[in-house]
């Protein structure tokens, strides 16, 4: 199946909101339950508007099956909803937002093994470490840098 990445509006946001919620549940199993509710109800439907955002959508069927949330040079956000994990999708999003966009910094929960590998696999190197997230919450953070070769 052929992937089109295009920008999302906010008629998305729903889908958006349940692919988010897929993959935390199958990734962030570090998060406390009370900070995944806070994160769901209230800091992802604000982040949202904050953000420019682009939908992975199957060419046949058309359903989203990511989401790239991007700000300046940065990705803030990206989700893949977990049945669609592993075909290519996550990969597909890093690239537009190289390629097109020119990200080249992001953040991960240190904890979160699977998207530092995916990152570090696709030219990301750690360049510094927090103890805390973007909200003060006690889940570390690695920010990554595109290396200047990829």
């Amino acid at each position: 199946m052929k992937i089109q990445i295009e920008k999302v509006s906010s008629v998305d946001y729903p889908r958006l909101q349940q692919i988010w919620e897929s993959a935390v549940l199958a990734t962030h199993d570090f998060l406390q339950e009370d900070d995944f509710t806070e994160i769901q109800k209230q800091l992802i439907p604000a982040y949202f508007p904050q953000v420019t955002l682009y939908k992975a959508v199957f060419t046949k069927g058309r359903e989203i099956s990511g989401f790239l949330g991007v700000l300046e040079n940065r990705i803030e956000m990206l989700f893949i909803d977990d049945p669609f994990r592993g075909q290519g999708i996550g990969k597909a999003l890093l690239r537009f937002g190289i390629d097109q966009l020119r990200i080249n910094e992001l953040d991960v929960n240190e904890q979160n093994g699977q998207a530092l590998a995916f990152y570090q696999h696709q030219g990301f190197e750690v360049i510094k470490r927090s103890e805390l997230d973007g909200s003060g919450k006690p889940y570390p953070t690695l920010t990554l840098k595109l290396r200047a070769s990829c």
